[in-house]
């Protein structure tokens, strides 16, 4: 199940949240869901964070019904997500897999229980080849757990998921850990998203092709703060 609390409803009394079941493949509902979030969040008026709520994993037989056009809109909705000009937070709490894995992997600030555990999604017998298991390899130093995780689906506890900076905060309170996560967000905008970037090139971009990016963005909050300077 997908559900949305003032995602699309307009409120602005808070950030926008929604609840993602990993125990539900991707649906055109699921897509829809989260495209409404982000139309909402790419609002130039709507600075607050995207929370997102998982929880859940696939049982055997999950992607039956999948189709690859499916899929490739699931995966790109997930990327335009990842790019949101405001943070992105998730909650974690217990068996984590399938779309609420690959949702975990895309927000800035992510939130878990102790009783987390990443379950890398597994069907005909082997590891679901999503973007999930890119992320995991791309966001980790390539460790022996991330090997078994995507080779075997060897499932990730909330110690090693934190060990492994998959996850930022383990804790028993995490109303308490969202709140003060929401109110340490600093950049919003493009800013956020042209700083999100440069982290997700850097592990692909040599330094002498990433130097012109980089300058660029240094210029621009020379000018920024020359500007503010001058008001």
């Amino acid at each position: 199940m997908v559900s949305a609390t003032e995602a699309a409803s307009g409120a602005p009394t808070g950030p926008a949240r929604l609840h993602i079941d990993g125990g539900r493949p991707p649906t055109a509902e699921t897509v829809a869901a989260i495209a409404a979030l982000c139309d909402g969040a790419e609002d130039p008026g709507a600075p607050e964070p995207v929370v997102l709520q998982l929880s859940g994993a696939p049982a055997s037989g999950w992607s039956d019904e999948l189709t690859v056009g499916l899929v490739s809109k699931w995966e790109r909705v997930l990327r335009r997500l990842e790019r949101l000009p405001t943070t992105t937070i998730a909650v974690a709490d217990g068996d984590c897999g399938g779309t609420a894995l690959d949702a975990l992997l895309v927000t800035d600030v992510r939130i878990a229980t102790p009783s987390l555990r990443l379950l890398p999604h597994v069907a005909d017998g082997a590891t679901w080849p999503g973007m999930a298991l890119h992320r995991l390899a791309q966001q980790t130093s390539g460790t022996g757990a991330i090997r078994r995780a995507v080779l075997h689906g060897t499932p990730l506890d909330a110690a090693q998921a934190l060990a492994l900076h998959l996850v930022d905060e383990v804790t028993d309170d995490p109303v308490a850990a969202l709140a003060a996560a929401g109110h340490s967000t600093a950049l919003a905008g493009s800013e956020l998203a042209i700083r999100r970037q440069l982290l997700l090139d850097a592990r692909t971009v040599p330094f002498e092709e990433a130097l012109g990016a980089h300058l660029a963005a240094c210029d621009r909050a020379l000018r920024r703060a020359s500007a503010e300077g001058t008001t």
